[in-house]
C-alpha cells in the first residue's frame, strides 16, 4: 500500500509541473499597435499593421510550418480598436502617476553561427531588462552607420520587462569592427557593445575539445588504474 502511494505521489507531481508557457499579447499606444503569440520564450506569430497581415517568424528548416485560422489578423485589429479605448480611460485615470523607466539590465553582441572569414552569418543584439518597450538598436561597420538591420517587436519578460533582439546580415572580414547602439528613455546616452572580427576569428576555439580531451584523459587513466589493479590481485592469487 505504501509502495502504491508514493507511485501516485510522483505521478501528481510531475503531471503537475508546466511543460510549456504560451502567452498572447495586445499592446497599443497612440501610434503603434502589438498583437503576438509566443510559446515558451520564443515568438510564433505576430501582426504587422503595416504589412496587413500575421507575421510567422519560423527557421527555414521547419517542415511543416504552423499558422493561425484564417481571420486572427482581422481579429488583432479589432482588438486594437478596444485596446486603445482603455487606454485613453487608462490614462486619463492616470495622468498624475509618473511612468517608471527601466534601462536595459543586459546588453550583448554575438554572431549566431562559428565565424569563419568570408562566409555570411548573423550578428545578434540581444537587449533585455528595459521598461517600458520598445528600444532602438543602430548599427555601426568601422565606425560608419549602416542600414539593412531587422528587429524583433517586444517580448514580456515574467518580472514585466521586455526582451528586444536586432539582427544584421554580414560576412567576416578581417580588421572589421561592428557596433549596436542601444537608445531607450532611460538611459541619457545610448549604450553601446562592439564586435571585433578579428578578435572572434582568433579567440579559444571553445570548450568543447578541451572537455572532450579532459574527459578522455580521465577515462585513460582510470583504465591503466583497473588495469594495474587486476594486475596486482592476479599474482596474489598466483
Amino acid at each position: 500500500m505504501k509502495e502504491l502511494l508514493l507511485f501516485l505521489s510522483c505521478v501528481l507531481c510531475v503531471s503537475a509541473d508546466v511543460l510549456h508557457e504560451d502567452i498572447a499579447v495586445d499592446a497599443c499606444s497612440a501610434s503603434d499597435g502589438e498583437k503576438m503569440f509566443g510559446l515558451d520564450g520564443e515568438e510564433k506569430a505576430y501582426a504587422d499593421f503595416n504589412k496587413q497581415e500575421m507575421i510567422y517568424p519560423q527557421p527555414p528548416f521547419v517542415i511543416n510550418p504552423f499558422h493561425y485560422r484564417e481571420g486572427t489578423y482581422e481579429a488583432a485589429v479589432a482588438n486594437q480598436q478596444v485596446c486603445k479605448q482603455n487606454l485613453k480611460i487608462r490614462r486619463d485615470a492616470m495622468k498624475d502617476i509618473p511612468l517608471e523607466h527601466d534601462a536595459p539590465s543586459g546588453v550583448t553582441i554575438y554572431t549566431r553561427d562559428e565565424v569563419e572569414f568570408g562566409e555570411k552569418n548573423t550578428l545578434i543584439c540581444h537587449v533585455t531588462g528595459f521598461y517600458p518597450a520598445p528600444v532602438n538598436v543602430s548599427w555601426t561597420k568601422n565606425e560608419q552607420k549602416i542600414t539593412g538591420s531587422s528587429i524583433n517587436i517586444p517580448y514580456p519578460n515574467k518580472d514585466g520587462t521586455f526582451t528586444q533582439i536586432s539582427r544584421l546580415q554580414f560576412t567576416p572580414q578581417l580588421g572589421d569592427i561592428y557596433s549596436c547602439a542601444v537608445q531607450h528613455l532611460a538611459l541619457t546616452e545610448p549604450e553601446t557593445r562592439l564586435y571585433d572580427v578579428e578578435a572572434s576569428g582568433q579567440s579559444d576555439p571553445g570548450v568543447g575539445p578541451a572537455a572532450f580531451c579532459g574527459v578522455g584523459l580521465t577515462v585513460g587513466l582510470l583504465g591503466v588504474a583497473a588495469g594495474t589493479f587486476f594486475l596486482i590481485k592476479g599474482n596474489e592469487c598466483s
